[in-house]
């Protein structure tokens, strides 16, 4: 399907029809692909967030392309995951590292053309792995033609396309969320005359949702990518759709009404494709991206669970379990048909957002020694510099990620403990280039290094020529080897996906464990896992006795522990150690 147009070199056609009739044969083709999948696939699936321009150059220009990720298709297969997340590869200036939108259906001429993306999808489908893109709903870029047209037009067809106001008294109880670089939420505009509205960098003006046709709009964009076989979306910063008076602007019920608007277009369309919320807000408030719950949900599939993210560096810093036990007792039950996604780091900086001002400034201490490794309410660093290059706790963080409730979503390059620049700008020195071999440019490109949109890491610790793919691929006991074995443990347990969470406690406040108790086909499946958040040895008696007569199995060795009793169970860590018992009976013990 070809993408129609609204207007002369506009965008795509609004209120062009979206019936299921549109869009069967593009649905069909998907089915023939996945036809043995659960269209809950998202709930067991572990994701992996790939930045294009970022991970394999193709054609040496310096910039990472669709060709160069089909290149590499084979790796992660290889390393286990199910679906990969995309972040915009949308035209766009790049004000904003593609978030700033200027064309929502065609592709930066750096990253390939739309049909180097329909080869990636197939060739993904083709190995197993889904695909899903972000979607940025809330806002364009000021270059984008909509935002040009209501500029010059105030009475046109998209004079209406954004939210204009002739003070900028207007929604005064919203806050600034770039509060380092923006003074305000409005902008003046010389041409219009009047302000307009941005929730983020003021060459983002938002989009107007009181106006149908922008309904229409995102439909239609969303249905161009689908119509290729797209697996879903991870729809960016949803919670601002909407302004109001009185109100701080966010989570408002007329963005839940277009959500739910969004997932029955999906859901008519291209049954088995996701919805992902980015909704920076406390559990309460996230949960109702979910939907109605009486119907499993009629919303989005999936949310992030951003507070439980800087809560596990607490936890670990502190060596006390409670900041993540309290922030888990405090979510509440989601919907049948959905699915937490959780994450250590992404493409953002560790957000601070969802902790008090005394948290906030303990994190900052504690993490982000030098001012330059803050940015906005958070901090623009990656998990290995974050946790001083140990490997101890690496491998902690990854197995609390791979087992806490939720589908995991792994940032790329952390399986191989990749390092960040904190010298480059706003969040770039998280977004340097994968580093695959010791050779130039880390095997990323062959283009002279000076060509490059983002330089290589060449420090003494983390540069490519000791920190690769081809090094540890070579070394069994590598980083990346032990995280390629804790997925596929992962994926052979439904119980981590599907299994309900009940956090036991224990004796040892330095000990995080609980139980995923899942009914699976074959009978009831429990996982126990119990984490050391210390960094000595720790011991922990855990209640245990319901799962009496029980024999623990440890996951990744197959090793068989003592049977369950009555009497408390007794366990010894080392210092970052955890385990993943499989609970079992006698008779299935090995």
């Amino acid at each position: 399907m070809t993408a129609p147009e609204i207007g002369p070199e506009i965008g795509p056609e609004i209120g062009r029809e979206t019936g299921p009739d549109a869009h069967q044969e593009a649905s069909s083709q998907y089915v023939d692909v996945f036809a043995d999948d659960s269209p809950e696939w998202f709930k067991t699936a572990v994701f992996y967030e790939v930045l294009v321009r970022s991970f394999r150059d193709s054609n040496a220009d310096g910039t990472g392309d669709f060709r160069g990720l089909i290149e590499k298709l084979d790796y992660l297969q290889w390393l286990g995951v199910d679906c990969l997340w995309v972040p915009p590869f949308f035209s766009s200036p790049l004000r904003d590292g593609g978030y700033d939108v200027s064309d929502y259906t065609n592709i930066l001429p750096e990253c390939g053309t739309v049909e180097d993306f329909r080869a990636f999808v197939a060739a993904a489908h083709e190995r197993g792995i889904r695909v899903i893109i972000d979607f940025v709903m809330n806002h364009t870029s000021d270059a984008h033609p909509w935002f040009q047209e209501s500029r010059k037009d105030p009475d046109g067809p998209y004079g209406d396309f954004y939210v204009w106001s002739d003070t900028d008294d207007l929604y005064s109880d919203a806050r600034v969320i770039f509060v380092d670089t923006e003074p305000s939420n409005w902008t003046w505009d010389n041409e219009r005359g009047q302000y307009f509205w941005h929730r983020f960098f003021h060459h983002q003006p938002d989009l107007n949702f009181d106006n149908p046709r922008v309904h229409d709009a995102m439909l239609e964009a969303m249905g161009f990518w689908l119509d290729m076989g797209l697996d879903g979306f991870r729809l960016d910063a949803v919670p601002y759709l909407y302004e109001r008076p009185g109100t701080n602007g966010e989570n408002l019920p007329e963005t839940h009404e277009f959500l739910k608007k969004c997932r029955k277009f999906v859901d008519d369309n291209y049954p088995g494709r996701v919805l992902l919320c980015e909704a920076n807000q406390w559990p309460a408030d996230v949960v109702e991206y979910f939907g109605d719950p009486s119907v499993g949900g009629d919303e989005c599939q999936m949310a992030f669970h951003f507070p439980v993210m800087p809560r596990i560096f607490m936890a670990v810093r502190r060596e006390s379990r409670y900041p993540i036990s309290e922030i888990m007792e405090q979510t509440p039950a989601i919907p049948d048909g959905c699915q937490w996604g959780i994450f250590l780091r992404n493409h953002d900086e560790l957000t601070l957002e969802m902790v008090t001002d005394e948290d906030r400034d303990y994190m900052w201490e504690e993490y982000a020694k030098d001012p330059r490794m803050k940015a906005n309410i958070g901090i623009r660093r990656r998990l290995a510099p974050l946790l001083d290059n140990d490997t101890n706790r690496i491998e902690l963080f990854t197995a609390l990620l791979l087992s806490l409730p939720g589908s995991p979503c792994l940032y790329y390059g952390d399986e191989i403990g990749m390092g960040d620049n904190i010298w480059l700008g706003d969040r770039d020195g998280v977004r340097t280039p994968m580093q695959w071999t010791p050779d130039r440019n880390a095997g990323f490109s062959s283009a002279t290094p000076g060509k490059l949109h983002l330089p290589a890491i060449q420090d003494h610790i983390y540069g490519y020529q000791s920190v690769n793919v081809e090094a540890q691929m070579e070394d069994e006991s590598s980083l990346l080897h032990w995280t390629r074995r804790m997925i596929l443990a992962r994926r052979s347990q439904p119980a981590f996906g599907l299994g309900t969470w009940a956090d036991l406690g224990g004796s040892n406040p330095s000990v995080l464990s609980y139980v995923r108790e899942h009914q699976g086909e074959h009978g009831p499946e429990t996982i126990l896992c119990v984490n050391n958040l210390s960094r000595f040895p720790q011991p922990v008696e855990l209640d245990l006795r319901r799962f009496a007569g029980c024999v623990p199995v440890e996951l990744l060795g197959g090793v068989t522990f003592p049977a369950i009793g009555e009497l408390p169970y007794l366990l010894t860590l080392s210092g970052y150690g955890f385990y993943w018992f499989k609970l079992t009976e006698p008779m299935e013990t090995p």
